[in-house]
């Protein structure tokens, strides 16, 4: 199929203007299928004007086999009739996966072509975070290294954008303003840089980030603390449509020293009482959950009625491509891990918890022997995650959803 060999082109080719002519044929057959990158912000905010409710958009962070892993989702958007869900990368992860976001959007939109799926299609830059311990020692540079990946980001069309100041929030500090500072600063700059890169009618969906994912867990109060300042501080610009809270998740779960996840507890109410304060009192779309991907399935259904905006899916994908890929490549890649990734063994892990907690980086260097494996090889990985992707489509109640997205976004 001409799909297939452009965005292997466009991925793997050594010849840079053989990439960039791949890319441009790829985006011209989207053009052409009535297939676009857009931002989700308009349909946000509806949520947050009480015009819809009821279900929770899924942000699906695919980091490998990304061509293969987003047919799947298109191939169900189809049959489900739903384009309520967004694709995403974040900042980690375009350097262990060797994705720069423009490499990411062509993956995405190729399989949205191959699938003859048509409309929007949300693409989104997730925890562009600020590193503490850098952002110390010069504020002036960690700002300037987001604002490049911004940049960056929005030329290769993720009009979708997640602000993470949270690493910068000083709980020791006596005041709400003061632990918040540093975060609804920054946020303040760069969702006046972000503005000010806006495509002509389009306004980019940006959201914040409150509760340090892994941490302790978000209330009511910090979220107005952050936005009552936030809000000062942009004036008159769109501000963000969302926020990122913590409600006793961490990213990718915890690996016990058997290799199984241990058992979290997540506060839902959390979810519930900062969407209810952020629809009511400032009108944007809600509270978005984190590290969501390995909970048990029986949670999933809760997250609509507790009114979550968004949640955040990517490990548990990865574990199903570990899981159900060929034994010879899972041994080669954990083999690569113990000899390259050595020194990031903590002293009291297991095995099983080094291999876990470190595998995610072997993606980017195994990228292309994973992105060739024969189909019969590949059919068990991908019959398996389109089952959880479907499942999950479902629990979240974003099937039939169609005409309300398209109402909002245009």
């Amino acid at each position: 199929m001409l799909i297939d060999d452009l965005i292997y082109t466009a991925t793997f080719a050594g010849d840079k203007k053989a990439q960039a002519k791949a890319r441009e044929q790829i985006f011209k057959l989207a053009k052409k299928s009535g297939v676009y990158p857009a931002s989700i912000h308009n349909l946000y905010m509806a949520f947050g004007a009480k015009k819809i409710s009821g279900f929770t958009i899924p942000a699906f962070n695919i980091r490998t086999l990304t061509y293969d892993m987003a047919r799947l989702i298109f191939q169900l958007a189809r049959q489900l009739k739903t384009n309520a869900f967004i694709f995403e990368i974040a900042r980690s992860e375009i350097g262990y996966t060797g994705q720069e976001p423009i490499e990411y959007t062509t993956s995405v939109i190729a399989a949205a072509v191959a699938e003859k799926y048509k409309g929007p299609v949300f693409i989104q830059g997730d925890h562009y975070q600020f590193s503490a311990k850098k952002f110390k020692d010069d504020p002036d540079q960690e700002l300037k290294r987001i604002k490049e990946l911004v940049k960056k980001s929005i030329d290769a069309k993720f009009y979708n954008i997640d602000i993470d100041g949270s690493t910068l929030v000083e709980l020791e500090k006596p005041t709400l303003i003061e632990q918040q500072k540093n975060n609804f600063e920054m946020t303040t700059a760069l969702t006046k840089y972000i503005r000010s890169l806006e495509p002509r009618k389009v306004t980019i969906s940006i959201g914040g980030e409150i509760g340090h994912i892994g941490g302790k867990n978000s209330n009511a109060q910090e979220f107005q603390t952050f936005m009552d300042n936030y809000l000062q501080k942009i004036k008159k610009l769109t501000g963000i449509s969302k926020v990122s809270v913590q409600t006793g998740t961490s990213h990718g779960g915890i690996p016990m020293a058997d290799g199984t996840i241990a058992k979290v507890s997540i506060d839902f109410n959390v979810l519930k009482s900062i969407s209810k304060v952020g629809r009511d009192k400032y009108h944007i779309g809600g509270a978005v959950q984190h590290g969501a991907s390995t909970l048990p399935n029986e949670l999933f259904n809760h997250f609509p009625k507790n009114n979550a905006l968004e949640i955040h899916l990517a490990t548990g994908f990865q574990n199903i491509a570990y899981e159900y890929m060929p034994e010879t490549l899972k041994k080669e890649i954990y083999q690569w891990i113990k000899n390259n990734l050595k020194e990031e063994w903590k002293e009291g892990w297991s095995e099983d918890q080094f291999i876990y907690k470190t595998r995610k980086k072997a993606l980017g260097p195994f990228k292309k022997k994973l992105w060739s494996l024969t189909d019969a090889d590949k059919k068990p990985v991908l019959t398996a995650l389109k089952k959880q992707f479907g499942f999950l489509m479902r629990k979240l109640n974003i099937v039939n959803k169609r005409k309300i997205v398209d109402r909002f976004v245009k």
